[in-house]
């Protein structure tokens, strides 16, 4: 009988194994594919090489390694597709694999395509390991508590977001502007036939949670050389205008920071005249605030509601489903949104938990959510 936490745990050891693997009971294979960043477009570099450093790191961001070069998990079912797959788009501030191990799998079998774990920019393995190190960080939970006083929230988990977003909030989009970089090139590469794994023109569909939601729209609005023309979007708590997310949290980032990011997106950024050269900006700008951009937003929503489908949770207040109806409009949500809400203890940033007094309800939960998942990414 099927069980989340024990097949989530297994699952999550052989990701930190980092080695090619058939995982046991499954039809699928487990693979690593090395990511290069070959290039980046608009003044993505330049504007990272500026950013201040923080006491944690005193590198700046354009430098930091891992953000360059690193691998990704990719669940490949023996007995499916090579010229479909689904890419998965994760949470803001996530430094591991280990929930979204078992999704992936999930969706692999349930679809027969090949799904690539890709991770954001700075996240995952993509930021140096004392980043997630609790010996290393509460030293300077210390300090910034010195500074800020009880700043609400603030934790080793989220330290290293919410100073480096405290520094400069500018580093929240320049980061996700990056990844969107590094997706049109895994975008390239997987259509021109370069992916190791995947057949030249593989149709490509997304799957996003949280952030990797709203990175996923501002994707499809933007449409880089129209690569995402034919691709499904599948969101699982995530999709609301950045205006109505609420990333206070102890696992996202401190009450500061958050302050400072959603002032500067909802005034500043907002109001300054979009780049040009930026394919990302106005995309994104469209995705902020739910008076601004309204008619635009939800007129592409309406159009591409056959190829979206999202479910929000009744009691998430991270990403709450009134944020999400905004933003893909009323007629749109008729279409693309459903809100669930389960008999047991949830909240945003732990959808599944980990409870054994309710393990059966949970299992069904996860089962329910991705059999729809499949269902809609098939």
């Amino acid at each position: 009988m099927f069980d989340l936490a024990t097949r989530s745990a297994y699952i999550h050891r052989q990701i930190e194994n980092g080695k090619n693997i058939y995982l046991q009971d499954s039809n699928v294979k487990l693979h690593f594919v090395e990511f290069n960043k070959k290039w980046s477009t608009g003044k993505v570099s330049t504007t990272q090489s500026k950013f201040e450093p923080t006491e944690f790191c005193n590198q700046n961001d354009e430098s930091i390694f891992e953000n360059k070069h690193f691998r990704y998990p990719v669940f490949v079912p023996t007995k499916g597709h090579r010229n479909k797959c689904i890419i998965l788009l994760h949470g803001l501030n996530e430094r591991s694999w280990e929930k979204y191990g078992c999704w992936a799998e999930e969706l692999a079998i349930l679809t027969g395509k090949p799904v690539l774990l890709f991770p954001l920019a700075f996240h995952m393995n993509r930021s140096p390991l004392d980043w997630c190190n609790p010996r290393v960080m509460i030293q300077y939970v210390k300090e910034r508590r010195m500074k800020l006083g009880e700043s609400e929230n603030l934790t080793f988990a989220n330290l290293a977001l919410s100073d480096r977003l405290s520094l400069n909030p500018l580093r929240f989009y320049a980061s996700g502007r990056e990844t969107g970089d590094n997706l049109w090139q895994l975008l390239n590469d997987i259509k021109k036939g370069k992916h190791p794994l995947l057949k030249k023109d593989t149709q490509i569909d997304i799957f996003g949670y949280s952030i990797g939601v709203l990175l996923a729209q501002v994707m499809l609005i933007s449409n880089p050389e129209d690569l995402l023309s034919e691709s499904r979007l599948f969101g699982f708590c995530g999709g609301s205008v950045f205006n109505k997310m609420d990333g206070n949290s102890r696992y996202i980032m401190d009450k500061e920071a958050f302050n400072k990011i959603h002032n500067y997106y909802q005034y500043d950024f907002l109001n300054q005249n979009a780049s040009k050269t930026d394919l990302f900006e106005q995309p994104f700008k469209m995705m902020i605030d739910d008076k601004r951009y309204s008619q635009t937003r939800t007129n592409f929503f309406e159009k591409s509601s056959n190829k979206i489908r999202i479910i929000s949770l009744k009691r998430d207040v991270v990403i709450p489903s009134e944020g999400i109806e905004i933003a893909l409009g009323k007629q749109a949500s008729k279409k693309s949104l459903m809100t669930l809400d389960f008999d047991f203890s949830y909240c945003h940033e732990t959808p599944f938990p980990n409870d054994l007094n309710k393990k059966n309800e949970i299992n069904r939960a996860f089962l329910e959510i991705f059999g729809d998942a499949g269902a809609f990414l098939s």
